[in-house]
């Protein structure tokens, strides 16, 4: 029998675009025999993944678990083109599974797709590009997040679910204290998919973000005319206010208007560790078909 080497198989994965494993089993099913492999690839429908690779997958689930102690809690987001491949049982059982070998990880995305697949064949990025010949749509397992809470919990909350822990906006909050998580940590989570803050504190907002809002500001201001002085102290008020818009702990809960998020934890017990929110697709950005165009263009060449 040929040798297989670990350079055939990347030869074979980057031509095919199938996956580490399918590449090596179509070797040795192929006696290391490229051509005769990559039309075993083909048979088996595993060679269709590259030329899917470039079609936008913004849709998909993302998808929330806590490990069973309840002081851990990842999330990820697998992408697919259509909302119907997302209410598919195969997609939703296979994204169940990567979330569950999620908390066995680091929780960084590489973690995640570098871990052993579930099913035992190869790593969780060679089972995404099995789904993609299988089901055959583009998918992308996108981002992943862990948290933890040492003798504290993480809570979660699932937007628009579609099935138990899935749906189109995510929510992990991890909290530390005497108070019931299970109680205020929802309230927090479900506050939090309402704002979107973009950091939990002012310490750890971005700068830039805080930058580019005072540049805003004082263009603003100097256009009515107001002398430096008088713009500057604007600026400080006005950026307290955007603050109380953005920061976690500064806005005002939703739930009880008149008190903040920072206000509400601290008489729940409960100090914030961190959160994570993901929104479906964010940030993608999808190819709107003109359809009046395209009609037209086939009328012209009928």
């Amino acid at each position: 029998m040929a040798q297989i080497t670990a350079a055939l198989v990347k030869e074979l994965r980057d031509q095919t675009g199938a996956g580490m494993m399918d590449a090596k089993k179509a070797l040795v099913e192929s006696d290391g025999d490229k051509e005769a492999a990559t039309e075993w690839l083909r048979a088996k429908g595993l060679s269709k993944a590259a030329k899917k690779s470039g079609r936008t997958a913004a849709d998909g689930l993302v998808a929330v678990q806590v490990s069973e102690d309840g002081q851990t809690g990842v999330m990820v987001e697998l992408n697919a083109e259509t909302d119907f491949v997302a209410r598919n049982e195969q997609f939703q059982s296979t994204l169940r599974d990567i979330t569950n070998v999620a908390l066995t990880t680091d929780g960084s995305l590489d973690g995640v797709l570098g871990a052993a697949s579930p099913d035992g064949d190869g790593t969780v990025e060679d089972l995404v590009k099995r789904m993609v010949a299988t089901i055959g749509e583009n998918m992308s397992l996108r981002r992943s997040v862990k948290l933890s809470a040492d003798g504290g919990a993480v809570a979660t909350y699932i937007h628009n679910a579609e099935t138990t822990n899935m749906g189109k906006v995510g929510v992990l909050v991890a909290l530390e204290g005497a108070g019931d998580v299970a109680e205020h940590g929802r309230k927090i989570a479900m506050h939090i998919a309402a704002t979107s803050p973009a950091a939990a504190t002012v310490d750890e907002l971005d700068p830039s973000i805080v930058e580019k809002e005072k540049i805003f500001l004082t263009e603003q201001a100097r256009e009515s005319g107001k002398p430096e002085n008088i713009i500057e102290n604007m600026i400080k008020g006005r950026i307290q206010k955007f603050y109380k818009e953005i920061v976690l702990v500064e806005q005002s809960f939703v739930m009880n208007p008149d008190q903040t998020v920072g206000a509400y934890l601290a008489d729940a017990g409960l100090t914030l560790k961190g959160f994570a929110r993901f929104a479906l697709g964010e940030g993608i950005e999808k190819a709107e078909d003109d359809f009046a165009a395209e009609v037209a263009s086939l009328s012209k060449t009928s």
